[in-house]
């Protein structure tokens, strides 16, 4: 085994502990005819190992969502509905997608908050082999206008917030035959209400008692476009299938069960439980590894209008809510809000979050005030979320670390010239198995960059230890992860030099406490032109989401400091905002 680490909590970590090695819980919960059995299938013509017991697509899926009926499934504001309601909305809207003549392989375009809406859309539209594209709900119009005309998306279901960004781009959008809204009364002329077709949430159990429309579909067969921005260029639509989707909810499991295992103890029967779910759905990591998971074992997810940490406190004590996060943000408003003590917040058990550098620091709050196990794990929208998860007496262990594979997925790193390093060195993470996606849509270069043999090129660099825990050391990419939101430092700076005073710029991450980090600029103004930084970040917020907006903006006299080969010091410019 390895040492424990010198940056862990050996308080909280029990005599004895690790009772097993990973590789023995794997022969334990891998073994044949158990749970977690795996098997080896050529997926596009790479041997890959796959979960045996997956459902085989996600129509399967809701009509397994089906069978928790009464129990309930989506708590929104006062509203709530059970998991039969759903599925029989689910059932309803797909009905009517095929009579706007959307068949199999079409896109159907879904922008919207967390409403209990989206995972209805979601369902309805790949239940039918339809590909759902899930655009990020914080794009501006002019993003948003770019996913729907690059995916070629034939229908857009939304909610009214997005329609109106949407309006003024529908010149552009020849393709979009039909936009369907929810929660809107002043529709425009051509848009549909969502509610006219399968009424409000609370009207859904009274539709009619049927199953979804017979249409055959295969496990690797197109179901999701997510978009992901790339370091240069526009962003690029990751191409996911059912079984993409599907291969979380038995990674999630193979992972708890995993931890119980490590600790000697016997394996729980299993139990439902209320998840506050405060990451946007858009997100692979809500979308796959949490969505999927929650229909499968019939727990309770409860989204919020908007994120607000005493609003939390009391959902958490009403609800009695087990487990809640996403990204460090949200723990570290949670731990340190004044008002946490006046709730009762003793059922929360979990505190799970990802995509954002977290320091371990953070490990101790939660166990400190929650007395709850930490979470965390790596994954990317081209792996459909989870690759590694970390938990319990692990993350005590090696908080520094996103933890080790599931048992169907693999990660080699690799130097500069494509040598496999050994463990303890530092190269570039390359991750495979079931979970990673078919390509990008529409881009076979990027494609073929990215996508080598089964495997994917994260642009993380990274190393594994002895036991293969992985270690994200940097990333090799040109991003930002602010609050678990990308950040392509391109995209910010052609913005920037879209402005008739830029003629240099560059934009940075710099540190944030419960952020991560958070965008800033560096630019060099052309002689005789002016700009101040309140004028600079105007001009990016109209064009960009307000996520992606430098919150700082320093003005060097001379050009960016540069190598040999022309590229930016962005390590030089960052020690300028010390």
């Amino acid at each position: 085994m390895t040492e424990v680490s010198s940056d862990s909590f050996r308080e909280w970590i029990p005599a004895g502990w690790p009772a097993r090695s990973l590789a023995e819980c794997e022969a334990i919960l891998c073994a044949p005819g158990a749970r977690f059995e795996y098997e080896t299938i050529p997926i596009r013509g790479v041997p890959t190992r796959v979960w045996k017991n997956a459902p085989a697509n996600l129509a399967i899926l809701a009509r397994l969502g089906r069978s928790h009926g009464d129990h309930t499934f989506l708590i929104y504001e006062d509203e709530r509905v059970s998991y039969e309601a759903w599925f029989r909305a689910v059932s309803a809207f797909p009905r009517h997608l095929q009579s706007l003549g959307v068949q199999k392989g079409d896109r159907v375009a879904l922008a919207m908050r967390n409403l209990p809406e989206w995972p209805v859309v979601f369902f309805a539209a790949v239940s039918i082999g339809a590909i759902c594209v899930p655009l990020n709900a914080w794009w501006t119009g002019h993003e948003l206008a770019y996913g729907l005309s690059h995916s070629g998306a034939k229908v857009l279901v939304c909610d009214g917030e997005r329609l109106d960004r949407i309006q003024p781009h529908r010149a552009e959008l020849p393709g979009l035959a039909h936009i369907i809204a929810s929660r809107r009364d002043d529709l425009p002329v051509g848009v549909v209400a969502l509610e006219s077709v399968i009424g409000p949430s609370a009207a859904w159990s009274g539709l009619p008692d049927q199953d979804l429309p017979d249409v055959e579909l295969a496990p690797d067969d197109d179901a999701t476009i997510l978009y992901t921005s790339g370091t240069t260029g526009n962003p690029k639509g990751a191409l996911g299938t059912h079984r993409n989707f599907l291969t979380n909810i038995l990674s999630t499991g193979y992972a708890a069960a995993r931890q119980v295992l490590r600790r000697g103890e016997a394996l729980p029967d299993p139990a439902r439980k209320v998840l506050l779910t405060v990451i946007p759905l858009f997100h692979a990591t809500a979308c796959s590894a949490t969505l999927m998971g929650a229909i499968a074992a019939g727990h309770t997810m409860i989204f919020m209008y908007k994120w607000d940490p005493v609003r939390a406190f009391q959902i958490i004590e009403r609800e009695k809510v087990n487990s809640t996060g996403g990204v460090p943000t949200i723990a570290w408003q949670l731990i340190e809000h004044p008002e946490r003590s006046k709730y009762d917040l003793s059922s929360i058990e979990a505190i799970g979050y990802g995509g954002a550098p977290s320091a371990p620091e953070l490990v101790r709050k939660i166990r400190e005030v929650f007395g709850a196990l930490p979470g965390n794990g790596w994954g990317m929208t081209e792996t459909t979320a989870t690759v590694t998860t970390h938990s319990g007496e692990d993350y005590l262990n090696r908080p520094t670390s996103c933890g080790p594979p599931v048992a169907v997925a693999q990660l080699k790193v690799l130097d500069d010239a494509g040598r496999e390093l050994p463990p303890g060195q530092i190269g570039e993470l390359y991750a495979a198995g079931p979970m990673i996606v078919k390509g990008y849509w529409h881009n076979p270069e990027a494609t073929a960059a990215t996508f080598i043999d089964g495997w994917v090129r994260t642009g993380d660099l990274a190393w594994l230890d002895e036991e293969g825990f992985c270690f994200i050391a940097d990333r090799a990419k040109d991003i930002v992860i602010r609050g678990g939101e990308n950040i392509y430092s391109s995209e910010v700076e052609n913005v920037l030099y879209d402005h008739p005073a830029v003629m240099d710029a560059a934009v940075v991450g710099i540190p944030h406490r419960t952020l991560g980090e958070e965008p800033a600029a560096v630019v060099h103004l052309t002689p005789g032109q002016s700009a101040t930084e309140a004028e600079l970040q105007d001009w990016v917020r109209e064009r960009l989401a307000a996520f992606k907006v430098p919150v700082r903006i320093l003005f060097l006299p001379e050009t960016l400091p540069r190598n040999a080969n022309g590229k930016i010091l962005k390590k030089d410019l960052k020690a300028l905002f010390d």
